[in-house]
């Protein structure tokens, strides 16, 4: 068989593929088809499928590979079949890249697509062409499935709300170019290969057309975004599309929204912008901030943040995101980026699936530190700061990601002047890593470290104002401020070492803090008997659980911690004097 494989095969008979195949050529002739199921097939050069009724079906996870070097390949009018799911209903967006493109040409060249090209399936094989609904109707439906082309769009090159280009149902979408789409309402219980077309909010479309190939060049200018994805019928390596790719920062933005939002108005939209950098062996990730916005498309308001981190190394079929160009000229798809990935967050390749806290799958950590931000009291951000030796303290391309945030109140690391929330450097113990806020109104912001992976070395975090030259334990605590409207980009500092030489340490000298899970109490000890102001209890993004005042100087306090949730929490001090400690503790109930 793999003799035959290596050659040329002709297909005269449909074939089923259990297995990996492999192949220089590949022709399908009429009343034929390929069926590949939960493998792949490697076509080094081109697929021909030469008639309307040639057929190549992926399923369960199949994929194709090719292995051209230059321009596509494939040729005829034949179809590949590949389906993928949404994850959203009929008001909220996915962003897409096709893998196919339309038939109509028998050339080898790459074809553009239009949703026209989807379809309904209602067997293995079988599919219905979806109803394209009229330019002036804004729901979409699951069954029969029906499109709402008012809510398709792409963005080459711009960098505003207003520069988002309609497309509806015109088949005027390159290859390469990725696109907005809204999903369906209501379900369809047709089940195929084991899953439903829709359970809610997740609509299957059957990608139907001539598969993508070779090189695709995607147009980029120097700090303009562009809504690209993976184009092919395969997964493909984004971190080493980033990584390659020079005329791009080597970042990629990742759309997400608040799927509780039932509305078509803007004014009501929820969401915002994950990141990705393919800085470490998996990639590093911050999910998105939540915002609200205006009729402009403006970010308006802090909401929430979903906290989601989804595994992007590996870009499943269909998966769209915006990238940012650093020059005038073309990024480029191609064929050495393909590979056989099974989506999943195990395997590293999610179409914003299945969500996780933290990463499973990462064989090796990079050094880093990720800190969380409660934004006024509303949504937590987070920044990430990785120690890599081959960087530098500047900008580094496929490794800072600049901020994707343009709300009321922001936070950000400050390299070159500009607002990044990804920063890699190497590591020095006595290194200070400029940390800026950005806020349109008086705003309040609580930071302190979230997680401290594969860094020993570091045992201390502090921010350090360098106003008052005075230095806040963020490691063990938080720090709270608030700030007036302004930017503040040169006031603020990380440190891994206290710069007065030491903290006065009354309180955790006279204090005795510990958690009695078997109890579900806090002991509080005060042998010295202080004066006790205060005792707060916060969770670990600071937002305020409970507070007791005017404690006195008793010897000893118990509080019950049975009602609260398992977890980290943070215990803050404060004494008759104005003397602050922060502790954490861990409850388990």
């Amino acid at each position: 068989m793999k003799k035959i494989l290596k050659k040329m095969l002709v297909i005269v008979i449909g074939f089923v593929f259990q297995g990996q195949a492999n192949s220089q050529d590949m022709y399908v002739k009429a009343n034929t088809y390929v069926y590949a199921s939960n493998q792949y097939v490697y076509i080094k050069n081109g697929l021909e499928l030469n008639a309307s009724d040639s057929n190549f079906y992926l399923r369960n996870d199949g994929q194709l590979l090719q292995g051209t070097t230059g321009a596509g390949a494939n040729k005829g009018v034949g179809s590949l079949s590949v389906f993928q799911e949404g994850t959203v209903n009929n008001y909220q967006y996915n962003y897409w890249c096709s893998p196919v493109g339309n038939v109509a040409s028998s050339t080898s060249i790459n074809n553009p697509f239009g949703i026209g090209l989807l379809g309904r399936p209602t067997t293995v094989t079988a599919t219905t062409p979806a109803n394209i609904l009229g330019s002036n109707v804004y729901d979409g439906t699951a069954l029969p499935l029906a499109i709402a082309p008012y809510w398709v769009y792409k963005f080459i090159n711009k960098s505003s709300y207003s520069d988002w280009v309609a497309v509806g149902s015109a088949a005027t979408i390159a290859v390469g170019e990725g696109f907005t789409m809204k999903g369906s309402s209501g379900t369809d219980a047709t089940t195929i290969n084991g899953f439903q077309n829709n359970t809610g909010s997740k609509q299957r479309y059957d990608f139907r057309g001539k598969p993508n190939d070779g090189t695709i060049n995607i147009s980029v200018l120097t700090g303009e975004l562009t809504l690209t994805g993976n184009p092919y019928p395969s997964s493909i390596n984004l971190k080493s599309f980033l990584t390659a790719e020079t005329n791009c920062t080597g970042i990629a933005y990742f759309w997400e929204q608040d799927k509780t939002i039932n509305s078509h108005y803007i004014a009501d939209y929820k969401g915002g912008y994950a990141t990705y950098s393919p800085v470490g062996t998996d990639g590093s990730y911050i999910p998105a901030v939540f915002y609200s916005y205006n009729g402009s498309g403006t970010e308006v308001t802090s909401i929430t943040s979903p906290g989601n981190i989804y595994e992007r190394k590996f870009t499943p079929i269909g998966q769209g995101f915006m990238i940012e160009g650093s020059a005038n000229g073309n990024v480029q798809m191609k064929n050495s980026y393909r590979v056989f990935v099974k989506e999943g967050k195990t395997s590293l390749s999610q179409f914003e699936k299945r969500a996780n806290t933290k990463t499973s799958a990462t064989t090796a950590v990079t050094p880093q530190i990720r800190f969380n931000t409660l934004l006024d009291n509303g949504p937590v951000s987070q920044m990430l700061l990785i120690f890599d030796p081959t960087s530098t303290d500047g900008v580094d391309r496929a490794m800072d990601a600049a901020n994707p945030n343009d709300g009321p109140a922001n936070n950000y690391f400050v390299i070159n002047d500009n607002e990044y929330i990804i920063d890699v450097a190497p590591f020095d113990i006595n290194k200070k890593i400029p940390v800026g806020f950005r806020n349109y109104a008086e705003a309040n912001y609580k930071i302190t470290v979230n997680e401290m992976l594969n860094i020993p070395e570091v045992t201390n975090v502090y921010l350090h104002d360098k106003t008052t030259n005075l230095f806040y334990d963020i490691k063990n605590s938080f720090y709270d401020l608030t700030l007036p409207a302004g930017t503040y980009n040169t006031q603020y500092e990380i440190t891994f070492i206290n710069g007065t030489l030491g903290l006065d340490n009354t309180v955790n000298q006279n204090f005795a803090v510990r958690q009695d899970n078997t109890n579900k109490q806090l002991i509080i000890g005060n042998p010295s008997q202080l004066k006790l102001a205060s005792c707060s209890v916060y969770d670990v993004v600071g937002r305020l659980i409970f507070t007791k005042n005017n404690l006195g100087t008793d010897t000893s306090y118990t509080f019950k911690t049975a009602d609260l949730s398992n977890g980290i929490y943070i215990v803050k001090l404060t004494t008759g004097d104005k003397r602050e400690e922060g502790i954490k503790i861990i409850i388990k109930n």
